[in-house]
């Protein structure tokens, strides 16, 4: 059966939607995993939101970076900022990738930022919380990609997002 231009590009663009999520969460696994993340991914797949979770999305074995490709076929990234996320180098590039992806796309990538147990104050690195965690990765990485994830979490903390804050 010979393709006609219309039936490959019917083709082409079911291939998109089927590798697309509607959704992209970021989180610091051991701060939200196992209550705030997996209720809001719970929910929002029952409502028919595709959602990228790396522990429903990725099988054991994969390479960590299918998850910056994940972002790139997100449509919305919504990292969830706790008291540990800036601890993690891979949140850290997540949020940075967000940034990158949201900038090549014309702004058409939206992030929203929820803020979970911290203020965006402390996002934007004007407290001493994620500023810490920040210096922790001196040693590991350069100084280039170190100014790339505070500018990241300087923008992406300037955002309106939600706040979900309990007791400190």
């Amino acid at each position: 059966m010979k393709r006609t231009r219309s039936s490959e590009a019917s083709l082409s663009m079911e291939t998109k939607l089927e590798s697309k999520y509607d959704v992209f969460l970021s989180f610091r696994g051991s701060d939200t995993r196992l209550n705030f993340t997996d209720s809001l991914y719970r929910s929002m797949v029952r409502a028919g939101i595709r959602v990228f979770l790396d522990s429903e999305e990725l099988e054991y074995g994969e390479e960590i970076s299918e998850v910056l490709k994940a972002v790139n076929e997100a449509q919305i990234c919504i990292p969830i900022f706790s008291q540990n996320f800036a601890s993690s180098s891979w949140c850290l590039r997540e949020v940075a990738h967000m940034i990158e992806c949201s900038s090549e796309s014309n702004q058409n990538k939206e992030i929203i930022p929820i803020f979970y147990d911290v203020k965006a104050d402390d996002v934007k690195l004007k407290t001493d919380l994620f500023k810490k965690a920040i210096r922790k990765h001196k040693k590991k990485v350069g100084k280039d990609e170190l100014e790339r994830w505070k500018s990241a979490l300087v923008e992406v903390g300037g955002k309106i997002g939600r706040e979900l804050i309990g007791k400190r």
